[in-house]
């Protein structure tokens, strides 16, 4: 909908205290929100969707249907938009749908060799990489690595969903139960005391941000960052609702597009009485941290026995060479942030600070369960366990213990799933990023 007249002009005073206030560089960091724009609006983003289209990265496996851990007074959305479209059985590549964690045609071969205890029980004829790879397979079992708590892909109730099919947009999915759900993870999963309100949580004025922000601050870095990463995930999915909002819904067609009242509403400084800019950041703080797990884990997608496989050998090629044609750029990136920063100091409180901060994400993993919008459940539930695999990544102890000196590990593992959430949950960053872009020139033309 056109804002009134009104609004219209305070809107273009908003969008000039938005350019003003979302650039510079960010907490606890050392790049800046322009360094982090032309790399990725220009160099990556492009590329990146191409990746995302392909057949191995737009059919995700999830369990809609497991129930909500924490409370049982669930109401599901009923509106059409909020609805899932699973895929046909006969829809998903064969290669896809042999295994969760196999990597090429000979990985696959495998599956009746997994009871052996033996490497020498396997099928010789397989290459001397893949039989090197395959106790590590057949064991395969990172839970102590894992921030994300995994759905059992292998239940009656997971299926196949066609990403492309099933974008991420505004459902009108929103009230006390959407609310509820950013409550219970702000308020009981963000390391905060009761005591401590967060801004525009319940309409509290200045005196109580500042209180906030003056406790934020105060908390060690691994801490203060948890929360900006909720924030920042947090900002993202508004944006993408922002950007595909329902504008017209009439018989004979929706239309949907960018929707800057509401923008305004999630994001103006004004409006959001400062609240707005810092969450912005916070989204490219989160940018940065995936980013930073994408370049880590280069080795893991460049051994031999890597592909990405569905069964067509000629785009599997293709699509592994543009894999590590984006990953390469990713590394090229001249500002990535240091997560050496983070449980260091004394080993036996870094350890409980880790396992801490692990556990309090696997919970907002847990919590994707409890979201009544089926779609909002399915992106929610994909872009945590992004996040988590770029947390896995970032603090394996698997990978660290043999990286970059010792090459790539056949001790750290990465699942199908893992892999696609990833790529996946970054694709979803890089829009937001590409799409503040779109909003601040629209906020330009505001008259």
């Amino acid at each position: 909908p056109t804002p009134e007249g009104p609004r219209l002009c305070a809107g273009r005073a908003a969008g000039q205290v938005y350019r003003r206030r979302v650039s510079g560089y960010l907490d606890d960091c050392t790049c800046d929100v322009e360094t982090i724009d032309k790399f990725n609006n220009y160099r990556l983003f492009p590329r990146l969707q191409k990746l995302l289209e392909s057949d191995y990265f737009r059919y995700y496996k999830v369990n809609l249907k497991k129930p909500c851990p924490f409370w049982n007074d669930i109401n599901q959305c009923g509106r059409r938009d909020c609805a899932v479209k699973p895929c046909h059985s006969d829809e998903v590549p064969d290669g896809i749908k042999s295994a969760s964690y196999k990597y090429s045609e000979e990985a696959n071969r495998i599956e009746e060799c997994e009871q052996a205890e033996r490497l020498g029980a396997v099928d010789e004829s397989l290459s001397e990489e893949t039989q090197k790879a395959v106790l590590q397979w057949t064991k395969h079992d990172d839970s102590s690595d894992s921030f994300c708590e995994i759905d059992d892909i292998q239940s009656p109730d997971a299926e196949y969903v066609d990403l492309l099919l099933n974008p991420e947009r505004y459902t009108g999915y929103k009230g006390p139960d959407a609310w509820r759900i950013w409550s219970v993870i702000y308020e009981e999963n963000c390391f905060k005391p009761q005591t401590i309100q967060r801004p525009l949580a319940s309409g509290q004025g200045k005196s109580k941000e500042n209180t906030f922000y003056n406790w934020l601050e105060g908390l060690c870095v691994e801490k203060r960052a948890f929360y900006r990463l909720i924030s920042g995930l947090h900002a993202s999915i508004n944006v993408h609702l922002s950007a595909r909002y329902l504008l017209q819904d009439t018989w004979l067609e929706k239309k949907w597009g960018h929707n800057v009242t509401e923008f305004q509403q999630r994001f103006d400084g004004i409006l959001t009485e400062g609240e707005g800019p810092r969450r912005l950041k916070n989204l490219y703080f989160l940018y940065l941290i995936e980013l930073r797990a994408l370049s880590k884990v280069l080795p893991f997608f460049e051994r031999p026995d890597f592909q990405l496989f569905t069964g067509n050998k000629v785009q599997d090629a293709e699509n592994k060479a543009l894999l590590l044609e984006i990953l390469h750029e990713i590394k090229s990136f001249p500002l990535h942030f240091d997560e050496n920063s983070f449980f260091a100091g004394d080993k036996n409180e870094a350890h409980k600070l880790k396992e801490d901060f692990r556990l309090h994400f696997r919970n907002i993993s847990r919590i994707m369960d409890c979201v009544g919008c089926f779609k909002c459940r399915l992106w929610g539930k994909l872009q945590t366990q992004g996040l988590g695999t770029a947390l896995k990544i970032l603090f394996s102890e698997k990978l660290i213990a043999n990286m970059p000196e010792s090459g790539p590990s056949y001790e750290f593992q990465l699942t199908r799933q893992e892999i696609v959430s990833l790529f996946n949950a970054f694709g979803r960053i890089s829009t937001s990023v590409r799409e503040l872009e779109n909003f601040r020139h629209l906020l330009q033309n505001v008259h």
